[in-house]
């Protein structure tokens, strides 16, 4: 069975996984070629991770009229 694509994960189903990841890691029974995939997965998990939380900082941040607007990361970046 292949994995869930990353991209399509929620922040907190991405961030189980990559704790399951760590726990199996840590655990020291994953074989050399296992641990190799478990590790680009997790650094995989975690960049989607961290990306998820810069987009809801920056949602927070944007403030108009005291309420919440979506924020146009294109917009941003180019700033």
């Amino acid at each position: 069975m292949d994995p869930t694509p990353i991209a399509a994960m929620k922040f907190e189903t991405a961030l189980a996984e990559l704790e399951d990841i760590v726990a199996s890691m840590e655990g020291g029974k994953l074989e050399l070629e296992a641990s190799i995939a478990a590790y680009k997965r997790g650094m995989e998990l975690m960049k989607h991770c961290q990306s998820q939380l810069t987009d809801a900082e920056e949602q927070i941040r944007v403030l108009e009229n005291g309420q919440f607007k979506d924020v146009d990361r294109n917009t941003l970046e180019a700033s």
